[in-house]
């Protein structure tokens, strides 16, 4: 399987998105199915694990305490402060108290005294980005954090705070139908060493091979609030979608493992952390990165899918208002 570094140690080029078995996407399943899911995960190989405070008001950090926190050493653990959902406190925090409380309430809930990896969730334009890594390096400097990273920050926010203290990863999205990030996030962090993390590889689902009518989609999936997945933008996107079936059954791929492939191929800092409910669908994208795809069917599902062919924003407008990173 494909290696590639993470906060300083070698990883699974395809790590495992905690988010699915706790929300946003359908219902979450049973917590003993979420605890063996992440225990498979372990026992496959998968040792790099990304969660957040904010999923499942903290759902998802308790499943993974329950789940493998025993094996505490075999693996990369990542989770993320900044976004507050707290009754009528909510909108973007990262100030030095905000950033420090969320760390204890994480540690408290994942069961360990560190993690790994620190990610400040979204950019905070209310707090200087010197007073919240700051706080980020006293996390550092007491043990509590390996590293830090952020999270959707555009490229002039990533040197500035890279130029504090240097970060470990950026994460945004990134896959077929969403390239922001090659407007100058992809090059910034190739030029100053950073590994990407990219969320929602495989497109919110889009490139899984199995949505078809997003009238089954649960009424709380929050793809139901997005441009690309309501009325004639789905319908435009479902004919790309079709395209793409064709060429992964031509690679003799799943339509995941192509996505997942093609993100990886974009550049060798390049991470992918694909989110999933089930085994059989972890098994599929932990497989992905030892797939040898032709090129030129990645250069064809390039060309078929990509930010001018698909119909949409990836948000709508209220949520874009949050994001830094750099827009189409």
């Amino acid at each position: 399987m494909t290696t590639r570094i993470l906060a300083g140690r070698q990883v699974h080029s395809v790590g495992l998105g905690c988010m699915n078995v706790a929300w946003a996407y359908g219902n979450p399943p049973t917590r003993e199915d979420a605890v063996a899911l992440f225990r498979h995960a372990l026992d496959a190989g998968c040792d790099h694990f990304d969660t957040a405070n904010i999923y499942g008001g903290g759902a998802s950090e308790q499943i993974l305490a329950e789940a493998i926190m025993d094996r505490r050493g075999e693996f990369l653990l990542a989770t993320k402060t900044g976004i507050l959902i707290d009754g009528e406190r909510r909108g973007i925090d990262c100030s030095p108290e905000s950033i420090t409380a969320s760390l204890d309430g994480s540690l408290q809930r994942l069961g360990t005294d560190h993690v790994d990896l620190f990610y400040m969730h979204r950019f905070d334009p209310k707090v200087p980005i010197a007073d919240s890594v700051g706080a980020m390096v006293r996390a550092i400097e007491a043990g509590k954090i390996g590293s830090y990273g952020v999270s959707e920050w555009s490229s002039a926010h990533i040197r500035e705070a890279h130029a504090v203290h240097p970060m470990a990863a950026v994460q945004t999205e990134y896959s077929l139908w969403t390239r922001n990030v090659e407007l100058g996030v992809l090059e910034t962090t190739r030029d100053l060493g950073i590994p990407l993390v990219a969320f929602s590889p495989v497109a919110r689902g889009a490139l899984g091979g199995e949505l078809s009518d997003v009238a089954t989609l649960t009424d709380k999936d929050l793809r139901r609030g997005m441009p690309r997945f309501q009325g004639e933008n789905w319908a435009h996107n479902l004919q790309l979608i079709d395209g793409f079936n064709a060429l992964a059954a031509q690679a003799q791929a799943t339509p995941a493992q192509l996505a997942l492939a093609w993100v990886l191929s974009r550049a060798d800092h390049v991470h992918a952390i694909p989110g999933t409910r089930t085994i059989p669908h972890f098994d599929q994208n932990h497989a992905a990165a030892g797939l040898v795809i032709d090129a030129a069917i990645l250069e064809a599902a390039d060309a078929l899918i990509n930010q001018q062919t698909v119909s949409g924003h990836r948000y709508p407008a209220l949520v874009q208002a949050t994001i830094d990173t750099e827009d189409y």
